[in-house]
């Protein structure tokens, strides 16, 4: 079970649970294929709804790969995340409050 105090989010691929996180190095890796300033830049992206589908699964991805899977973007390609696009865009967002915040 995702552990939200330790930043996990849960992210269902398939008949899978994976457990995802932005540990510093996946903030790293997303920054660098992104081509982002900074992490504030990436941030400012989602909070101002400028993000694009790249983004959304460049996020996923450093996720995942915070939690351990060892997977590539291109497994991701025919995955039905829950709830579709706008779904994966929300799980990309909550990925990167959780990296920042500590819930309540």
């Amino acid at each position: 079970m995702a552990n939200p105090f330790a930043g996990e989010v849960a992210v269902i691929i398939g008949d899978s649970v994976i457990e995802a996180k932005l540990t510093l190095g996946a903030l790293a890796e997303l920054e660098t294929s992104l081509q982002a300033g900074s992490l504030v830049d990436l941030v400012a992206r989602f909070e101002t709804c400028a993000f694009s589908s790249r983004d959304v699964m460049a996020v996923i991805v450093a996720g995942l790969r915070g939690g351990g899977w060892r997977g590539q973007a291109d497994d991701l390609l025919a995955v039905d995340f829950p709830g579709g696009p706008m779904g994966a865009a929300q799980l990309a967002a909550t990925l990167l409050a959780r990296a920042f915040t500590v819930p309540q």
